[in-house]
């Protein structure tokens, strides 16, 4: 497998890049992509057995029920930082250690509990974001790994790329 292989199965979406100037209709669509991704997630792994869950989507890569399960974790710390930087001034996020939660006791279990959380978070989440004022959007926190300050707006661009980028990663999984 060559280089640009690789890296067309890790990045299938490409990697995330802000546009110059968010728009409001870049903000209306990443919230678009946000809403639809739990619907789109069981559609994809409706009908997989538990062998098909436990194939990696990539060499190397995690397998499709970590990916779910991963989602449901980055996303709870997604809703986190944003209620943070919408309740306080620039706070200070938590890294954590995404490939170490990967190895976790809960990745092994039933993908069912990961997509119940994700469609009640989402529920919420998007409640949230429907109600943000635009001068919301320009809130912040500080990423202490990226060691920068990040507008909600940005984030909400990177989340929705989040979302299609691993829900890539199933349906090019699935189709293999």
């Amino acid at each position: 497998m060559t280089i640009t292989d690789q890296t067309n199965l890790q990045y299938p979406i490409g990697k995330y890049h802000a546009p110059a100037h968010i728009a409001q209709s870049d903000l209306t669509q990443w919230i678009e992509d946000i809403t639809a991704l739990p619907k789109q997630l069981k559609e994809a792994v409706k009908d997989l057995t538990p062998q098909k869950l436990d194939t990696p989507y990539r060499p190397g890569g995690w397998t499709i029920r970590q990916v779910v399960h991963h989602i449901a974790d980055s996303h709870m710390n997604a809703f986190t930082r944003f209620k943070l930087a919408l309740t306080e001034t620039n706070p200070i996020i938590r890294p954590y250690e995404e490939a170490e939660w990967a190895k976790g006791y809960d990745y092994q279990l039933s993908i069912e509990p990961s997509l119940q959380i994700i469609e009640a978070l989402h529920t919420r989440w998007i409640n949230v974001l429907n109600h943000m004022k635009p001068d919301d959007f320009l809130r912040t926190y500080f990423h202490p790994e990226a060691k920068k300050t990040m507008t909600l707006k940005y984030v909400l661009g990177m989340y929705s790329w989040h979302c299609r980028h691993h829900l890539a990663h199933i349906t090019n999984a699935v189709k293999s």
